[in-house]
């Protein structure tokens, strides 16, 4: 049964590894509160990697556009549009495979799709109102991702270096940077305080909109 009467403010939030874009969607969800916004998260949608053995699912290119799960995202995008709840999956980066658990996200009047190849996809791409690229130097970049991985991920400092080198750095020049031509607004500085606030001035105002009789 459909929960809401109206098609979604959705938001495409894209940028590199380390750019800023959980910054931006957190903010926006912070602001108006998961009864009006729902996120849903590009790196959640890795493809399933059950078939392989642990130590050569380490060795995925995982900043390349064929290591999503791209049919299940754009369903799963479509359903929150039509006003249907959907079991995202769960991605473990400890084992570099989906979990056995999913999350709940219930449709809301504004939907942020976040991820490095937010605005990678056409089809993705048509179901956005508002397209956002998060411009963020490389070396403020790389010592986020840095940070991250070992915090978060269990990495260590020469595995992170590897697959930046390999992997990360020329992956972003090839299929991340080009998208950049699709955002409606780029943020140079990353997700800075004044970007952020129009942002979320104007998620207020379609907000406003979608709730008017």
């Amino acid at each position: 049964m459909n929960q809401i009467s109206f098609q979604p403010f959705i938001i495409g939030v894209a940028g590199g590894s380390g750019s800023g874009k959980s910054t931006v969607s957190q903010q926006v969800l912070a602001s108006f509160g998961a009864d009006m916004v729902s996120v849903v998260m590009q790196d959640d949608y890795y493809r399933d990697q059950s078939d392989l053995a642990p130590d050569v699912r380490r060795k995925q290119n995982y900043d390349h556009p064929q290591a999503f799960d791209w049919p299940l995202l754009v369903q799963h995008v479509q359903a929150l549009r039509d006003g249907e709840t959907i079991e995202m999956p769960e991605y473990d980066f400890t084992i570099d495979n989906r979990s056995d658990k999913t999350i709940t996200v219930r449709p809301a009047p504004v939907i942020v799709i976040e991820g490095l190849f937010a605005l990678y996809d056409a089809d993705l791409r048509k179901t956005m109102s508002l397209k956002i690229f998060v411009d963020t130097a490389p070396d403020v970049r790389f010592i986020r991702r840095m940070q991250r991985d070992i915090s978060e991920r269990g990495r260590t400092m020469d595995s992170i270096v590897t697959q930046y080198m390999e992997t990360v750095r020329p992956m972003h020049k090839q299929f991340i940077e080009p998208t950049k031509r699709h955002a409606d607004v780029i943020l140079p500085h990353g997700a800075n305080g004044p970007a952020i606030d129009v942002i979320t001035t104007k998620v207020a105002s379609i907000i406003g909109q979608l709730q008017r009789p």
